[in-house]
């Protein structure tokens, strides 16, 4: 057996009304589903992009078992060679600060910039792994 693919990836945030306005204003997600005080959810493509409050998700619901994460974590969405200076446009306009711009030795190019929790985020041409540009 092997995993194919991922169905959804998770951030913790301390402030889920914030958190869910830059994620829909700044990066376009379409909003799916909200649990007031403990999670938010949205559509990514194919996969789901889950904020967590990581206090009330560390607490038993007694369905879930209790996960979460302390500190700032990453994700790196993709996007073609092509739109990484149309993002980085979209993104200072919103008052979003670009950390780095890196060009990588293997071809593809990474945007780095922070959600209001902290959390290190990616914008990257998928050949920063060799993998094909289509997404």
């Amino acid at each position: 057996m092997r995993a194919q693919q991922v169905l959804e990836t998770c951030l913790c945030v301390d402030d889920l009304d914030q958190a869910e306005r830059f994620y829909r204003d700044a990066l376009g997600l379409e909003l799916h589903d909200r649990q007031e005080g403990r999670h938010v959810f949205f559509r990514c493509g194919q996969q789901m992009f889950l904020l967590f409050d990581a206090r009330a998700s560390s607490q038993p619901d007694g369905k879930i078992p209790p996960h979460g994460t302390t500190g700032p974590g990453h994700v790196c969405f993709a996007a073609q060679e092509h739109e990484l200076p149309l993002w980085q446009a979209h993104l200072t306009s919103r008052g979003v600060a670009i950390e780095a711009i890196v060009e990588w030795p293997g071809g593809g190019h990474s945007l780095y910039f922070r959600d209001p929790a902290g959390n290190c985020l990616e914008i990257a041409t998928p050949r920063i792994w060799g993998l094909p540009e289509a997404v």
